[in-house]
């Protein structure tokens, strides 16, 4: 791509969304390590460092790609972004699914590599079931509108323990464990740790996740009327940027 502020986002965005799959991934190896005979100890373990995680990660590359490191967090930026041109272009929006997309992969390999596993191994560990599907798209949904009500509400700037703190509690209070995430499912069939999902569940998750999109969409526009002042993307700096400026980073 031409664009190097363009090329910049998008690294940001594959390393971004790399850091979150080996936390994922690098978790689920120690806790079963260390905790091996102990389920929810595990889960503890995993749900409190990949929150720590990603609180991290968005600090890190939220000042350059506003932190998305999920399509689904995209795909919303630009749908609801599109009446006002606020939001991602078409071709922003493939350049950011497909960034993050090798980064959940590249992380995935790296995580299982880290703990002297098999590079690639295909997940065993199915994910199914009505209630389990539910839970991706309340899930999903939960984590749109949370972004939503901080970008729109000029609260920008609490977005990283927000969405730590929401991701961390999700993955206890849904029965999925709160994947939210194409590029994370798609990624966690590469893993034979506890954190995989067995290619077979992967296409009722991206159901599931595109339900929540929907609903996500359908709600935000009714609880948070568009303002052009504020940005979808969780970044530490939302808050603090002129109304003007604000807009015009965003289109890169």
């Amino acid at each position: 791509m031409n664009d190097p502020s363009l090329r910049r986002r998008l690294l940001a965005e594959f390393l971004g969304t790399a850091l979150l799959l080996m936390a994922v991934v690098g978790t689920s190896a120690m806790a079963a390590d260390l905790s091996p005979g102990d389920a929810g100890l595990r889960l503890l373990q995993n749900s409190g460092a990949v929150a720590l995680a990603l609180v991290a990660v968005i600090y890190t590359f939220g000042p350059v790609s506003h932190a998305h490191f999920n399509p689904v967090v995209s795909a919303a930026d630009w749908i609801l972004g599109r009446r006002t041109g606020t939001g991602l272009t078409t071709r922003h929006l493939a350049g950011y699914v497909g960034a993050q997309l090798a980064g959940a992969f590249a992380g995935t390999v790296l995580g299982n590599a880290m703990f002297d596993r098999p590079a690639v191994t295909i997940a065993g560990t199915s994910r199914s079931g009505s209630h389990v599907l539910l839970s991706e798209v309340v899930a999903t949904a939960g984590l749109l509108l949370l972004i939503a009500a901080l970008v729109r509400t000029g609260r920008g700037a609490s977005g990283p323990g927000a969405v730590g703190a929401y991701i961390g509690a999700a993955c206890w209070f849904t029965s999925s464990t709160c994947f939210a995430n194409p590029a994370v499912t798609v990624a966690r069939m590469f893993t034979g740790t506890e954190a995989g999902i067995a290619p077979g569940s992967v296409p009722g998750f991206l159901s599931a996740q595109a339900a929540g999109l929907a609903v996500a969409c359908a709600l935000v526009p009714l609880l948070y009327p568009q303002d052009r002042r504020t940005r979808w993307a969780a970044t530490p700096h939302d808050s603090s940027r002129p109304p003007r400026a604000a807009t015009t980073r965003h289109r890169g």
